[in-house]
């Protein structure tokens, strides 16, 4: 009877576990089935998802800065505004100014991480709460964006400048179909099991807890099929778009800043306990204050993606995108009281914010519907993490 006991805690031990890892998943899951039908079986056409991926990519970018400001058991409301402000910028600069394209985006990430720069002073050395500094930063650069736009859109019209937020890898065949998108999901998928598989030897070496080899290829396999549907979406569609490849390299560049630096390890440990971080010897203020500038810089990458998809700058930009961008973060596993949080799974996160925000679209809903369900996720999301920290202690 005891051994029963233990291996049906065991049991209940890992569905609770899978289930909290996937939820957010089947969340999307069951988002994109009910989109499916309201629309008519519009939402999962390639062209419409291929929209999605766009639309989701500038959510993404400053996501990825959200899950370590967060993680730090800090909050940034600001991050709407800049990214208006910051897109405002290099509108200016292309289209008032006839800058090139590598100056100007030069000068826009620069003026990102100079915002992120005097917010973390404010924070860390002041000892304002981060709520009051970006509320009133939300304020501060809504008005920059009045200031530098003038209060009237503008338009660059940069070819360089809107590949960025609405072009795509060239087709290295004559076909019907992609071929970039299908050569560039063998090697995706090649490397991914190369990467796995190194991990689950290297974890087998020093004798650490490694899934059996019949629970590894499933999941080998289905992230392979997840791999397959995405490339095979934009195989048939227009190809793969630029704002993903850089939404990519934000997410591996982030990962490895926060799994694989000290700089990651000490933003963990000043979210987990801050007392305990100072005592090691880490330096709270120093690092507070790069961890918001590097959510300046990654704003300013949104605000360039976002201005880039619109091709235009206005008063209006970027407003109300902080809510989305927090909701991913949190949905994606990260969690508002700090030390716990996911690069990765803020990407699915901004998945289904976007996913919420072009279902909605598509069924002609107006902002009263849109503002109604996305502060019911938030709130939803919030809730979840609190009632699962919760039980956990």
């Amino acid at each position: 009877m005891q051994r029963e006991g233990i291996k049906l805690e065991k049991v209940k031990s890992l569905i609770q576990s899978n289930i909290r890892q996937y939820t957010m998943i089947i969340a999307m899951l069951l988002i994109w089935a009910y989109f499916q039908m309201a629309t008519g079986g519009v939402f999962l056409m390639s062209r419409n998802l291929n929209n999605l991926f766009l639309q989701m990519c500038y959510i993404g970018a400053c996501s990825c800065g959200m899950v370590l400001i967060m993680v730090a058991a800090q909050i940034d409301l600001s991050v709407g505004s800049v990214i208006g402000f910051t897109g405002a910028v290099i509108a200016v600069l292309l289209k008032e100014y006839q800058m090139h394209i590598l100056p100007a985006l030069l000068i826009t990430l620069l003026v990102g991480a100079l915002v992120g720069l005097w917010q973390g002073i404010w924070v860390a050395k002041v000892g304002l709460p981060s709520f009051i500094v970006t509320l009133s930063s939300q304020m501060l650069f809504r008005g920059g964006v009045l200031g530098v736009t003038g209060g009237n859109t503008i338009q660059p019209n940069d070819g360089v400048f809107k590949a960025i937020g609405q072009g795509y890898l060239p087709n290295i065949g004559n076909s019907g179909v992609n071929l970039t998108a299908v050569l560039a999901g063998i090697v995706c998928f090649a490397l991914y099991v190369l990467l796995m598989v190194n991990r689950r030897k290297n974890r087998m070496k020093y004798h650490f807890d490694v899934d059996r080899q019949g629970v590894f290829i499933a999941k080998l396999l289905g992230i392979g099929l997840v791999m397959f549907l995405v490339f095979r979406i934009w195989a048939s569609d227009r190809g793969i778009p630029i704002p993903v490849i850089i939404l990519a390299v934000v997410v591996l560049v982030m990962h490895m800043v926060a799994n694989k630096t000290a700089f990651g390890r000490h933003i963990y440990a000043i979210g987990g306990n801050m007392d305990a971080a100072k005592l090691s010897g880490i330096n709270v203020k120093k690092t507070m204050i790069v961890n918001f500038t590097i959510m300046g810089v990654l704003t300013a990458i949104s605000g360039v993606i976002f201005t880039s998809r619109l091709n235009s700058a206005a008063i209006a930009g970027g407003t109300g995108a902080e809510t989305d961008i927090i909701a991913a973060a949190i949905i994606g596993g990260t969690s508002p009281a700090g030390g716990k949080g996911s690069i990765f799974g803020c990407i699915i996160g901004a998945l289904v914010m976007a996913s919420l925000d072009n279902g909605m679209s598509i069924l002609s809903l107006g902002s009263f519907e849109k503002y109604i369900v996305k502060g019911l996720v938030l709130l939803l999301a919030v809730a979840v993490d609190t009632i699962t920290n919760r039980q956990a202690s």
